[in-house]
Formats: C-alpha cells, structure tokens, sequence
C-alpha cells in the first residue's frame, strides 16, 4: 500500500465519505487537504488554488470529467474512492482484515444489504452494515469489534475501486441509470462489475438480466470463486431459486448436483408484503441474492431463514401509507429511476393503479417503462421539473390513460395537490382495489430534500386525506 504518513492527500468533496476520509487519512499523519466549491468549512473552493497531491481520494458525487479528477488523471495522481481507501486500510484491523460481502445493482442494493445485514446477525456475526448508505466503509474497515462488512456500493464508488477483493459480491440488476454520470450503459455497466475483481468464493447474478451474467463471464476471479446466479424459477445445478414457495439452494450445497437445500418460504418475507399480501417479485429476488451472499461467507440455511423473519424493510420501499375511500396510499419514493418503477408497478394488478411520477430524470427516457407496465395504469399524477418525458412516453404508448400534470412551481404544496388530483382519479369512477402509488421513477432534488422527504410527504398528504383533514 502506498504510504500515507507525510502523504499530501487532495480530498475531493466534503459530504460523509469525505469527511470520514479526512478524518482517517489525518490519524494516519497524512497532510490533508480538502476541496468542496459548496461547503463552507472546505480548505479549497477553487480547484485553481490546489498545489500537487501523491493522492486523491474522490466524492462519489465527482463526475470523472470534473477538472481535478482531470487533472490529477494528466499528473499520474492515483485517484481513489472512499472505498478504495477502506480498502488498503483494511489490514491494520487487530486480529485480520473483516471480509467483505458486497451488493451493488441498478435497484434493490439497500434491502438486499439489509438482508444480509439481518442474516448475518441471526448466525451470530457482529456485522457492519456499510456503504453507499449507511456508515462509510473506511470508519469501519478496521474496527476490532466487526467479525463482517456488508457493504452497499453504487457505481459512483466502484468507479475509483481498483484493489478490492470481496469475499462474494452480487451485482443484482444493471438498467440505464446515472448515464448523465458515466455517459454509456456500457460505462455504467462495467463499473458495477467492477465488484466481481478478484471474488475470493462467489458472484451471485441475476439469471433474467443478461448484463449480470456478462459481468460475472468477464471477472477476474480468484481460482475456485463460483458462479451463481439467481432466478424465481427452480434452479438448476448452481443456482438459488424457488420450488413453489420455497427458497432452495443449489448453488454452495454439498449435494447440489442432485438436491436442494431448503433456505426460506415466501412466508418468511411477509413483512415486505404489499397492500394485498403477495411479495413482490423483485423482493424475493433480493432475498435470494442476499442468501448467496450469505451462504458464500458459510451460514448455515437455518440462518437465512431466521434472517428474512427478522428482516424489518428500510423505509420509503413500496410502504402502504394509508387508506382512505376504499384506496391504498403505497410509498415507494426509493424508486428513482425507470427500471425501480417498473419493479413497483409490477406488483399491482391490472388496471389498478394511480401512479404518481416525476421528478429529476437524469437523462433517462421511459419508453420501455410506460410499454412494460401501462396495463397497470389507470391514470397518471407528474409532479417535478421533468414531466416531459414521461408525458411523451405516456402519450406515445399509454394514450388512453388519463394524464395530469401539478405545476412545478407549487413546490411547497406539490405533494398534497399530486395526492388530491390522485385521490379523485382513483375514486372516480369507484372500483375495488384501486392503489395511488408513488414511484417517481426519478430523483427528488427538484422539488424535495431527498427521496425521504418526498416519500414522507406523500405520507403526510395521504394520511390527512384519510383523515378528512
């Protein structure tokens, strides 16, 4: 590793992974510097005034092309990711390295870590839950007290990582996304694949996504590390799936060639069920990624199974909210971008859902989106600053769907004017089993602080409609 004591060390942006980056850099006697042109208590806020690095450790929210990324690419300065850091750090823990278990994927990385977090704990492990949401990687990279990171990365992160060598990591799903960041599909893709470099046991992939499945042919793997995927059919020899209702391995079994070991029941993630009591599809997909995980590192399946009962989801995540006139109000404000709102809609019956859309598009399009589900729809809400395309998208492949749009500039008042237009669409004309389900398929800074603040806003609103405020 390269050393760090008298290392000049440029850290790039001042949000939580920097800070903490900072903050263990200087404790290992680097001389620290830090650049953020939006915070205050930055030493830089000009990239101008910053003198030569031997290091820099880069913001997820840098985009490669930012100038001093740029410039310290045209210099040979390493640049390193947060996570990288963590990583070269990783040795100096008492007693070995902790390893590493981690997720990465267009959706579902949160509860899929969750999960794993929860499996992990019922077998008995002191486990870090870590990452892109959550504690950094480096803060507990060396802690004495963790026995396992579960660690949660976005391709933001895996872009800078270059070293790391997970015990398993799962890439669970890879659709258009951030593509204003990376610039390609292809680009974003092989970051996210950047997680299966030098697997020591497993990559866990999803069957049904063909980029996963590149991914894991193009690793670089330590000599043994297996290749299994997931599927919500029977599995074959190598996989995790279901055998009607039951989450089985054949994947790491001793006798997988022949049988499969039981892990869980579809019952035993109830508590992530929707308003009508049926788990949605991509929620047992995460339960299954998270099992291989799990089972990589060596628990037993009784401890998947007690995991998943245990299992408490995250907030925000298809979250039934309220009820009022007979309609279910469903948060799912964690769906920010196209391919989580299709994951969303798809777990509503046909015809029956109110869906409330919009917001920071990111550069994506929802052609594929509005084709894929528009016989979930009965009509349509769009709030925030980029309705058009999804107007457009609607219009051109969802034309019979009534469509209205909240003005942009009601910013304070969106949410309860998007939740009564949603209310009177759903009621009018009456019918059972009608669902306003928030799933913006979009980011949130337009119009609210962050994906929570507008999930707990859409709440609000729905929670006083039902209560006749």
């Amino acid at each position: 590793m390269q050393e760090l004591d008298g290392a000049r060390v440029l850290v790039a942006g001042l949000g939580v992974s920097g800070r903490a980056a900072a903050e263990v850099l200087r404790s290992r006697g680097a001389q620290v510097t830090t650049y953020d042109e939006h915070v205050a208590d930055a030493d830089l806020s000009s990239v101008d005034d910053a003198g030569p690095s031997d290091i820099v450790v880069a913001s997820p929210g840098l985009r490669p092309t930012h100038p001093v990324l740029v410039r310290a690419a045209a210099a040979g300065v390493p640049v390193w990711s947060e996570v990288e850091l963590a990583w070269r750090l990783r040795a100096e823990r008492p007693g070995g390295p902790a390893p590493w278990l981690a997720v990465t994927g267009t959706n579902g990385k949160t509860t899929t870590v969750g999960m794993l977090t929860a499996i992990l704990t019922a077998a008995g492990e002191r486990v870090a839950e870590v990452g892109n949401v959550g504690t950094p990687v480096v803060l507990a990279a060396t802690d004495p007290d963790v026995d396992v990171l579960a660690v949660e990365l976005s391709s933001f992160q895996l872009h800078f990582t270059s070293s790391m060598s997970v015990q398993a990591g799962a890439v669970l799903n890879v659709a258009p996304d951030h593509l204003d960041w990376h610039g390609s599909i292809e680009a974003y893709a092989r970051d996210k694949g950047r997680i299966f470099h030098q697997a020591q046991r497993a990559c866990v992939y999803n069957l049904a996504d063909p980029r996963t499945q590149q991914l894991v042919r193009d690793a670089d793997v330590v000599d043994g590390a297996l290749a299994v995927g997931f599927t919500r059919a029977v599995p074959g020899v190598g996989q995790l799936g279901l055998v009607e209702d039951v989450l089985v391995d054949r994947g790491f079994a001793a006798l997988r060639h022949t049988h499969g070991t039981e892990l869980a029941t579809i019952a035993d993630l109830g508590a992530l069920a929707g308003p009508d009591g049926s788990v949605p599809a991509h929620v047992v997909e995460n339960a299954l990624a998270a099992a291989g995980l799990a089972l990589a590192h060596g628990v037993d399946p009784v401890h998947v199974r007690d995991g998943l009962r245990a299992f408490a989801p995250g907030g925000h995540r298809i979250a039934t909210v309220a009820h009022a006139g007979g309609v279910a109000y469903v948060d799912d404000s964690k769906a920010t971008n196209a391919h989580a709102a299709a994951a969303s809609l798809a777990a509503f019956a046909p015809g029956s859902v109110v869906w409330v859309a919009g917001g920071l598009a990111k550069g994506a399009t929802f052609d594929e989106l509005v084709t894929a589900r528009a016989d979930r729809l009965r009509a349509v809400v769009l709030i925030g600053v980029d309705r058009a395309p999804l107007r457009d998208a609607l219009a051109r492949h969802a034309p019979q769907v009534p469509v209205i749009e909240v003005d942009d500039g009601e910013t304070g008042q969106v949410m309860p004017h998007a939740v009564r237009q949603a209310h009177r669409l759903a009621v009018e004309p009456p019918a059972a089993g009608v669902t306003v389900l928030l799933a913006p398929a979009c980011a949130s800074m337009d119009q609210f602080a962050s994906y929570a603040d507008r999930g707990e806003q859409f709440a609000a609103a729905a929670r006083a409609l039902a209560d006749g405020s």
